[in-house]
C-alpha cells in the first residue's frame, strides 16, 4: 500500500523526493502517515479535498482487496 500511495503522490507533486510516508496503527487499522514538501501540500489536498479523498478511495479499494484496512493522514 505503501508503494501504491507513493506512486500516486510522487506523480502529483512538484517535489517528489521531499515526499515520506510512515506506516502506524491506530485503533481503526494501520494508516499511513504523509509527508511532503510545504508548496506541495495544496496539490496533495486538492480543491475542498478532492484530491486527498480520491487518493483515500483508491487506497481503501486496494487495501480491502487484500483482506487489510488501510488510513491516510496527510501531516503537515
Amino acid at each position: 500500500m505503501k508503494e501504491l500511495v507513493n506512486y500516486i503522490v510522487t506523480s502529483i507533486v512538484e517535489f517528489p523526493e521531499q515526499v515520506k510516508i510512515e506506516e502506524g496503527e491506530n485503533e481503526k487499522g494501520k494508516v499511513l502517515k504523509l509527508y511532503v514538501a510545504e508548496s506541495d501540500l495544496g496539490k496533495v489536498i486538492g480543491k475542498q479535498g478532492r484530491t486527498a479523498k480520491s487518493i483515500r478511495s483508491i487506497l481503501a479499494a486496494a487495501s480491502a482487496r487484500k483482506g487489510e484496512r488501510y488510513g491516510l493522514e496527510i501531516v503537515e
